[in-house]
């Protein structure tokens, strides 16, 4: 039984990263390049725009890295304009990462072009195949939570 479910862990985490990393470069990379951002800084930039204000600290923790690797990152998308860092009212110890106007309008052109890109790749499954795609994420989304 572990046997088939590492096979299965592991396949998962293939067909994940293909996925994702093919979902990138068809869908964001040409718009990426222009403004000379990487995966990192999209998925940072993704995160402070759904987490508005967010403490560096959490996006590390979210992310599963370093508080040092999350400031390299900003260091970039507030050198282009896209972020800004602020005092966290409640504790002056911590960084927010907040979105400049800038990077606001980036955000949402970005989830546009993902949410178009994403559109061309269902349109190739029949409804059926969209709707169980649908539900084996949620279904795993909830398992990954500890939800029932």
């Amino acid at each position: 039984m572990h046997d088939d479910l590492t096979d299965t862990s592991r396949h998962l985490v293939e067909l994940l990263t293909d996925l994702l990393s093919t979902t990138f470069r068809q869908i964001l990379w040409k718009q990426a390049l222009e403004l000379d951002l990487n995966y990192s800084q999209a998925q940072v930039l993704f995160h402070v725009a759904k987490h508005g204000g967010t403490p560096m600290s959490d996006v590390a923790r979210s992310f599963g890295i370093t508080l040092p690797a999350v400031s390299q990152v900003a260091d970039r998308l507030e050198s282009k304009g896209f972020l800004r860092r602020g005092e966290d009212p409640r504790d002056h110890r911590h960084v927010r990462l907040l979105l400049t106007p800038e990077g606001e309008r980036l955000a949402r052109r970005l989830e546009q072009l993902q949410v178009d890109g994403l559109a061309r790749v269902l349109q190739r499954l029949t409804p059926a195949d969209r709707k169980d795609v649908i539900r084996g994420l949620e279904r795993l989304l909830s398992a990954a939570r500890g939800e029932e």
